[in-house]
């Protein structure tokens, strides 16, 4: 009998395979962690709670990457609490243990063990030992088939405190399919022929990506590569190293992974066809072209342009990576993002900060009678440090070979905001340092940016009220326009702010813990130095926490506030409204005749449609009236008899002035901005319309309203005109 050979080939092939996938048993979940409580598992100390998270907890940063709704997250109560949490005994009845993990690493405080007999045979830690990082659980296992057949428990440990003291464990399984296999410091060698490498980027776990120039390492960076299909491109600046050869290198990847060969150079940003144009893209709001984005740094006038740093992760959805992205403007509305400036070095990421124009050239960085721009920043590695970088031609910087100019104080000192006092010729810094288990601002001075001395400590009032946190401000603004009656404003992340004097090394708050805005989403503003005397405002920008799930980018700024000094009963106060320059933005005009609007009028705002709108309105409320504007879908309602605004169900104090109210609301595509009691108010509101809704209307409830302004506005894009 004859054999048919491709015949047999298959049955010897089938004969081979088929036993394979049978003996592949079903997977054992040891614990998934959806319940309540732990049920078996045993805790103890604080660490792991009374139960399994519910994703991230409270002061935590977003935690992701979790399977279902629960997972184990020793946060509880912050990164100082410490504890066990261990299994019950299970039978190893499968080849491998599988399991999803992040947080901190540290091999001896923090680990997920597996223990034989007693004794710890395998175990795994998290990724992050830095400031930075991310709170992405990613899958790893262990092979166990050694120890078929034998009892074992596994015991998560949490002996850490302090940054990143805290595990993230979920979805422990046993399977008999092997995952695959981890190459660590894979590679990629790019010779730089054009202006990016466009990166896959998935929104999960990072792993550490080193950027090596020549074989000199250049940056690490926490990055989510995408091991398949991208959710996004993040391009990789490479133009300042054309002709060198550029490896990236990452710590830990998956064998079957296409990371690094899906990396494109190019001179275009890949995936870019539609920038700008995106749906959750604010129209005349400041965001990155790709990435997220947090605090304003370094506002600064300077060769006719606006200069705008920001906090930027141009690798990831979410924060981290910290880098200053920079945009220049000629007019505060249009932007024309740069890329990014200062990235994180062996100083640690770099953080927040601010800018001067050396006019003097006290510091020596000025070439060729041009004055330098100064950047000064936190770089919050171990330790957390100051430092200095300067250019002078606005576009490139070089980082101060003596840096640091001012050394730790203790682990929480950030923050610097630099100015020039006159009256003493000298550099000021404002630094908030967290000293003493206190919020306090540190005043040093310098003849040079260079050079720090400690002049003063502020860490309370007059009646002790702890001082402001984090980014500080500080400026001077005359009361009501009167240059010959000016105070000095401190002002911290939140907006809270303090009025007083400063003597150049002083400061002595007579009122402070004022609040700011008066919305949501608003945080770290900062003011623009060297503004021309001629122009002579103090202009303010804010991140504006808009988030936008979806998207290539995350977050953006607020619009230019311009800030003033005005007289109230109370004394002295800050007033905030929008810039000037926005009226550039309006493409149409609808005028509403002055009239008394009661609860019977019809909508005067019936005709107008529009999805970027700019509304004012001036009225003069009878004691008990209640009037509503309504902008694409959120409730912007003013309480008379309160004298109290209300923005989407957020209330404000808003009084009436000299009994009007004057109203200004701006709404774009990711949130609102509202401007009330001429500028006593202002709340700005992340918020979303639905891109159906272009209605607006004005509506009393009850009372009357007599208008003497009601003008909508349609607006432009500031991104896709000049």
């Amino acid at each position: 009998m004859k054999i048919n050979h491709r015949l047999g080939f298959g049955l010897l092939l089938s004969a081979i395979v088929l036993p394979l996938y049978a003996s592949a048993a079903d997977d054992l979940v040891v614990a998934d962690f959806e319940g309540a409580d732990y049920v078996s598992w045993k805790a103890t100390g604080e660490a792991f709670g009374p139960g399994p998270a519910r994703g991230t907890l409270p002061g935590q940063m977003q935690v992701d990457g979790f399977k279902g709704k629960g997972l184990v997250n020793s946060f509880y109560k912050g990164d100082n609490t410490t504890g066990t949490l261990t299994s019950p005994e299970f039978k190893i009845e499968r080849r491998y243990i599988g399991f999803l993990i992040g947080g901190g690493k540290n091999t001896e405080k923090l680990a997920l063990n597996l223990l034989v007999g007693g004794k710890v045979v395998r175990s795994a830690t998290g990724p992050n030992d830095k400031p930075g990082g991310s709170e992405m659980l990613a899958p790893e296992s262990w092979d166990v088939g050694e120890f078929a057949g034998q009892t074992a428990v596994i015991k998560i440990i949490d002996n850490a405190t302090g940054g990143w003291g805290h595990l993230n464990v979920d979805h422990i399984v046993q399977t008999d399919r092997q995952p695959p296999g981890l190459v660590t410091n894979a590679r990629r060698d790019f010779k730089i022929e054009k202006r990016y490498l466009n990166l896959p980027i998935k929104n999960g776990p990072t792993r550490k990506v080193t950027t090596l120039v020549d074989g000199r390492v250049e940056v690490r960076n926490d990055i989510g590569l995408a091991n398949g299909e991208p959710d996004w491109w993040a391009p990789m600046d490479v133009s300042a190293w054309k002709g060198k050869t550029v490896t990236l290198q990452v710590d830990r990847l998956p064998e079957d992974s296409t990371a690094l060969s899906a990396i494109e150079q190019s001179d275009e940003i890949k995936g870019a066809e539609n920038l700008y144009r995106e749906p959750l893209r604010g129209q005349f709001h400041f965001s990155p072209k790709r990435g997220w984005n947090n605090d304003p740094n370094g506002l600064v006038f300077f060769n006719g342009e606006y200069h705008l740093f920001f906090q930027h992760n141009p690798y990831g959805w979410g924060w981290g990576n910290m880098h200053w992205g920079h945009a220049v403007s000629r007019d505060l509305i249009h932007w024309e993002e740069l890329g990014d400036k200062l990235a994180p070095d062996n100083f640690g990421p770099m953080f927040s900060g601010s800018a001067v124009v050396d006019w003097k050239n006290t510091s020596g960085f000025g070439k060729g009678g041009k004055p330098p721009l100064v950047l000064i920043y936190t770089a919050a590695g171990n330790p957390t440090v100051q430092c200095i970088a300067y250019s002078t031609d606005g576009r490139n910087f070089t980082k101060y070979s003596g840096n640091p100019v001012v050394k730790q104080i203790t682990g929480g000192n950030r923050d610097p905001k630099v100015l020039w006092h006159e009256p003493t010729k000298r550099w000021v810094m404002v630094l908030y340092v967290e000293w003493q288990k206190k919020h306090t601002i540190h005043f040093f001075t310098s003849p040079n940016l260079r050079d720090w001395t400690l002049a003063s400590i502020t860490d309370g009032d007059a009646v002790g009220k702890p001082y402001l946190f984090e980014c500080p401000d500080f400026f001077e603004l005359p009361v009501d326009g009167d240059a010959s009656t000016k105070k000095w404003v401190l002002l911290g992340a939140n907006s809270e702010y303090a009025i007083g004097n400063f003597d150049g090394t002083k400061f002595s708050a007579e009122q402070s813990k004022l609040p700011g805005h008066r919305g949501r989403g608003f945080y770290a503003p900062q003011t623009f130095s060297d503004i021309p005397k001629k122009d002579g405002r103090r202009i303010q920008i804010g991140w504006f926490q808009t988030e936008t799930k979806g998207m290539p980018f995350n977050q953006s700024m607020t619009v230019p506030l311009e800030l003033q000094l005005i007289s109230t009963a109370d004394g002295p106060r800050l007033t905030f409204t929008p810039v000037k320059e926005l009226a550039k933005l309006r493409a149409k005009t609808h005028r509403i005749k002055a009239g008394t609007l009661t609860p019977t009028s019809p909508n005067p705002l019936a005709k107008v449609n529009a999805e970027l709108v700019e509304l004012r309105a001036e009225f003069t409320p009878v004691a008990d009236s209640e009037v509503t504007f309504n902008v694409r879908g959120c409730a912007i309602t003013y309480d008379a008899k309160k004298q109290e605004l209300t923005v989407n169900g957020h209330r404000a104090p808003a009084p009436l002035r000299n009994g009007k109210q004057r109203l200004t609301i701006y709404c774009d595509r990711t949130g609102l901005e509202v401007f009330a009691s001429d500028g006593l108010c202002y709340v700005p509101m992340p918020f979303q319309p639905k891109a159906t809704d272009l209605m607006l209307g004005a509506a009393v409830k009850s009372g009357a309203v007599k208008f003497t302004k009601l003008d909508a506005y349609e607006l432009n894009s500031a991104w896709l005109t000049k």
